[in-house]
């Protein structure tokens, strides 16, 4: 689970920079251009991998949107959105003959609501009918709609374990004791969960907005030193 946490964290900050997360995300790829670089990337193409990432970032968004209600942030569910993403990039395989956007669609659904679920749940606020979202078509989800989720978008391919150490190097080496505090509580890499922004700044004591604004910066130094 933490490898798993770390090697999607290394990718997420390969997207720091080359990406702008607003209103606007890269166009979605057309059929020919997606089935060639699936291909490329099963055949170990990174940039191909990463292409499939950045060209899906507007299903995340509008997939997030729809959880955007009850004071949740937007910019927190589409980190969290992207999570999924990743992990459904990393595990797709062409061979079971379903399209990487559905796949995709699902995972990151699944890692919303997962979140929702670890949320509700430390506060002690969840029961297993408790109601932790909607799905795509509005219907309502209950916890044990969700505690059957198949375990696909969160299978562990061999690891690119040299991205990994190199992360777990730039970590220690480039960021500041409340950087790497708020990359490690976001990503989950002590406890094991993600924490959303605004329960970071709670346990800081410090704004969501200040949280954001040192993770963008935690991500882009971690960048930097990954293409070094």
């Amino acid at each position: 689970m933490f490898s798993m946490a770390l090697l999607c964290l290394s990718q997420l900050v390969l997207l720091v920079g080359s990406v702008s997360y607003g209103p606007t995300f890269p166009s979605p790829l057309s059929k020919e251009e997606e089935k060639e670089t699936i291909a490329r990337m099963m055949e170990g193409d990174q940039e191909a991998k990463h292409s499939l990432i950045t060209h899906n970032l507007r299903l995340v968004a509008h997939i997030c949107k729809k959880y955007a209600v009850n004071g949740r942030d937007l910019d927190d569910l589409i980190s969290i959105g992207s999570i999924g993403l990743i992990k459904a990039v990393n595990t797709f395989d062409p061979e079971r003959g379903r399209p990487i956007g559905s796949y995709a669609a699902r995972c990151i659904e699944n890692e919303i609501l997962m979140s929702l679920r670890q949320e509700k749940k430390t506060k002690g606020e969840i029961g297993i009918d408790e109601v932790i979202g909607t799905d795509k078509d509005g219907n309502q989800v209950r916890l044990i709609d969700v505690m059957g989720i198949s375990s696909d978008c969160t299978e562990q391919q061999a690891e690119t374990s040299m991205d990994v150490q190199r992360l777990k190097a730039a970590i220690e080496r480039v960021l500041g004791e409340r950087e790497r505090v708020i990359i490690e509580l976001r990503f989950g890499l002590v406890a094991g969960r993600c924490k959303t922004q605004r329960e970071i700044a709670d346990l800081l004591g410090i704004s969501r907005s200040y949280v954001s604004r040192i993770e963008k910066k935690a991500l882009r130094l971690l960048r930097d030193a990954l293409e070094e």
